[in-house]
Order: C-alpha cells, then structure tokens, then sequence
C-alpha cells in the first residue's frame, strides 16, 4: 500500500495514539474514560480527520467477528447458570495431595476451560476459587494466581473461540475448527506442562512451608446470583397446635348438629366444649333450628385457617414429590444446556459457519430456559462488542495511512516462516507489538500481511503462519501484567475478593512471565503444524 498524504499520516497517527494509550491504560489522568469509549473515540477521529470515509469505517466493522463473540459470550452465561464452572471449581480440591499437586490442577483446568469457555471467563469465575482453596490450604495466593493467569491464556490459543485475536484469525483466515485445534493443540499441552514445571521450580520452597496454624475449611462454593434461574419446591404449611384444637371443636359442633337426638343436653355438652376457648358461650334458650344453624356459622367462622388446613393435611405426601420433580427439572434443564454446548462444538468440528452456529446455540439456550431471557443478556459485555467496532475502525483508519504496510515491507524479507530465523524475527515483532499495542490490533494489523508473504511460499505455509500468529500474540499476553485482559480481570478479581484479597503486583508477575512466555513460545514454535 503507497503511503498516505503527509495530512493523513499525522491525522492518523495521532488518532491511533489516542487509541493506544486509552486502550492500554484505560484510566489516564486526562482523559479517564476507559477503553471502550476511546475505542469509539479513536474511531470518531479516523472519520473526523477524513482518515477514513464513513461507508469505509462501517463496512470495516467484522459482522461476523462480533456474531461469533456475542453467541459464546450468551453460551459462557448459560453454563455458568448451569453451574459448569462450580463443578470446575470443586476438581481444584477434589482428593488434593498437597499445594504442589493443586498448582498442577490449577493450570489443567485452566487451560481446558479456557479453550472451550474464553479465558476472561474462566478468570472472572475461577480466581475466587482458587483464592479460597488457597486459604483453605493456609497457602501464599501469588503462585496459584499466576498458574489461573497464565495456563488460562496458552490454553485459549487451541481454539478460535478461546480468546477474541484467535476469532479474528479464524474468520480472516477460514481455517476449519479442527484444523485449527490440530495445528495447535500439541503445542498448547506442552506449554501448560512447561509453564506447571517453571511455576514449581520458581515457587517450590514457598509451597513447601508449612505454617503451624490451619485455617478453618471452606467450603468453595460459588455466590448465589439473584439472576440466576433456580426451580422452588413447594412447600407445606406447618400444623400448629391451635389449629388442631379447632379442628377437634369444629368435628364435635358437626357431629352434633348432625345426630338426631338434638336436646338440652347435647347443647349443654357443645357448650361446654366451646367454652373453654375464646368463643363466647351461647345461651341456655337457644334450641330452635334456626338458633342450633347460627351456633354452626359462629364455629365455623371460630377456625378461619380450617381450609388451608384442610388442604395442608390432603397435600401431606406431595412433598417430597414436588421436590424431587424440582430436582428433576435442575438436572434436565442442565443437561440440555451442556448437550447443546456440545452440539455446538460438533458443529464448529463439522465446519459448519462459526457465528451462526454460536447464535444458534445461544437461542436454543434461550428457549430451552423458557422465560425472559433479559437477566442472561444482561450478563453478556456489549461494552466489548463496542469496544471490537470501534477498533475495527480505527485499525482500519491506521492501515490507510501506509505505516503498518511499509514497516511489514521492511521486516518481510528477515521474517520469513521457511526457515527458523524468520519464524524467531517474526515471533519478536508480534510478541512486542501484542504488549505494546495489545493483541487484537495486532492480529488485525499484521494477520493479512503476514499470511499473504506466507503464501507466496505455499498454502501450507499460510496456514502455518495463522497458527503462529495465534500462539504467539496469545502466550504473549504472559509476558506482564498488561499483556492480557486474563491478567488484567485476575488482578481485578483478586484485589476486591472479599475476605480473600490480594494484591498480584506488575514486577512480581513479570518476575514470572519474562522467562515463561520466551520459553513457552519457543517450544510451541517448534510443535505447530502447518
């Protein structure tokens, strides 16, 4: 692409450095607006400076990007309603052998779930598990975040839809979802065990200490959200004594007034039973029919609650049916949840078009669960789905002014995947720019470039460069603590956890994430399948 008039290379310039900076640090002091609004913002700019046409800037916007986003991020809300990521949860304590073992299980599960559910969903659910077996287990906090943080990010880049830069590189790309698992998934399991040794030599002596004091156990259960769709049990009224004691009066009054020798002393023996509540007695010359009809309306009208009794004592053996009915209902309901997830997953499997079979899925949840979908939708981040269309935009603006293509023209010719120096040259520039500028924009600024100087040597090789393109900008987001959004939410969620708060600071994850991510890296380089 030829370089844009000088105007538009500065216009453009400074509206992606608008972006950047409010995208990497989303509360700077002039101008603390966050990330998604300086999405929108650096988009704005790119129309405003003529960057970018208007026609131009909505036609960037990946309709089907956002599609496959909005479909899983509905599925994750769904799951964790089905209670998915509390059964996760409970495999982190399950028949623990120590704090050694745990860490082990800690970047498994991450990694798996992460794959199939996004990595900012499993860290948004598992980091306050994690923080409580760590204080179940009176043990330091810092090595299992890191273990949650990092296997949680080496584990997404298996999938297209484990993290959003590898759902753009399988839209831009068409690469089946299970080539794209294939490709990578060998180079994803010998990283999570690469990253499990690293984190146990680093931390071994501190999970080895035992301190003297034991915390008491608690229980990892996840909180309850009000949102969340539960079936109630009904349940019956409880029988009290007063009750029962009118019942008694009420069955004698009727008894009498239905035999037929109706006389003083019946009356007499009615009144005496009566007597002994609240009711007043009625009079010793009250023995005509009319008189005995108004003795019965004041009995009855003495038990107001009879017929809720009544019908309390008749429904005395439906609870328990009722309960089990309700727990039926749970474990239907929640199978069906998972069988369409998975059916999903078949799908994606069979090459079936990705956005729409994650909508579908999302629909068919929606109608599985038969009432107002709102509290579910309302879970999932729009602010993200805003936050991709305005970076399409302003990405897009950034690629007309010429930079991106004339720094690829000089650094095409040492990164070149048909030999070992151009992959490790290549692997430099994406791990720089993916903390530099964040993943997604780098994947959208470089992912077209670096395919088509791949495929000028074969197919196969273009399809290689993709799957290298997708390991690294995602193990790359290891490297510190602003590499990732994983890192980010892990932090977040750690810091404000009630009761079980910490702080994951910058220098302490780097300490850790320098050597892991270059050697993580390394290793999956060399086990991609093109």
């Amino acid at each position: 692409m030829v370089m844009a008039p000088t105007v538009k290379v500065i216009l453009g310039c400074l509206a992606f450095a608008v972006f950047w900076v409010l995208a990497v640090f989303p509360a700077v002091p002039f101008m603390p607006i966050g990330r998604t609004a300086g999405s929108l913002l650096g988009a704005m700019l790119m129309v405003l400076f003529q960057v970018i046409t208007p026609d131009q800037a909505y036609a960037s916007i990946d309709l089907q990007i956002l599609g496959l986003l909005f479909g899983t991020m509905v599925v994750s809300v769904y799951l964790e309603r089905a209670d998915m990521f509390k059964y996760l949860g409970k495999l982190l304590a399950w028949k623990s052998w120590g704090s050694k073992d745990l860490l082990c299980r800690i970047c498994l599960i991450s990694a798996i779930s992460s794959a199939f559910f996004t990595n900012d969903t499993s860290c948004v659910v598992l980091t306050e598990f994690v923080l409580k077996i760590a204080r179940q287990h009176n043990l330091p906090p810092h090595p299992f975040l890191l273990a949650l943080a990092s296997s949680a990010n080496i584990g997404s880049a298996a999938t297209p839809i484990g993290n959003p830069q590898n759902l753009v590189i399988a839209v831009q790309s068409k690469i089946p979802f299970g080539q794209f698992v294939l490709g990578i998934v060998s180079a994803m399991l010998v990283g999570i065990c690469v990253n499990a040794v690293i984190l146990l030599s680093m931390f071994w002596k501190l999970l080895s200490v035992k301190k003297d004091e034991e915390e008491p156990p608690v229980e990892v259960t996840p909180q309850e959200d009000v949102n969340f769709h539960r079936f109630s049990p009904a349940s019956m009224s409880h029988v009290t004594s007063q009750n029962s004691q009118e019942l008694t009066a009420y069955l004698e009054a009727t008894s009498v007034h239905s035999s037929p020798a109706v006389n003083g002393n019946a009356d007499y023996t009615l009144r005496n039973r009566l007597g002994s509540g609240d009711t007043q007695v009625l009079p010793n010359d009250i023995t005509d029919n009319e008189s005995m009809q108004k003795k019965d309306e004041k009995v009855v009208s003495r038990v107001p609650s009879m017929n809720g009794f009544v019908n309390a004592v008749s429904d005395f053996g439906l609870e328990d049916i009722n309960e089990k009915s309700a727990k039926w209902k749970i474990i239907l309901w929640k199978i069906g949840v998972y069988a369409i997830t998975i059916g999903m997953l078949v799908s994606f499997l069979m090459g079936l078009n990705m956005s729409w079979t994650a909508i579908t899925a999302a629909l068919a949840l929606v109608v599985l669960d038969f009432k107002d979908a709102r509290p579910c939708l309302e879970k999932v981040s729009y602010s993200l789905l805003v936050f991709f269309c305005g970076m399409f935009v302003t990405v897009e603006g950034f690629n007309k002014t010429g930079i991106p293509s004339a720094v690829w023209d000089f650094m095409e010719p040492y990164a070149q995947i048909d030999h070992i120096s151009g992959v490790a040259i290549l692997a430099v520039v994406i791990v720089v720019l993916s903390n530099l500028a964040s993943n997604v924009p780098t994947v959208l600024l470089l992912g077209a470039r670096v395919a088509a100087a791949a495929a000028t040597i074969s197919p196969e090789k273009e399809k290689k460069a993709w799957l290298i393109l997708a390991w690294v900008s995602t193990v790359a987001g290891n490297l510190s603590l602003l590499g990732s959004a994983a890192n980010l939410i892990v932090c977040e969620q750690a810091r404000r956890a009630q009761s079980f708060g910490y702080n994951l600071t910058f220098w302490s994850h780097l300490k850790f994430g320098l050597p892991s991510t270059i050697i993580v890296i390394a290793i999956g380089l060399a086990l991609i399948r093109g």
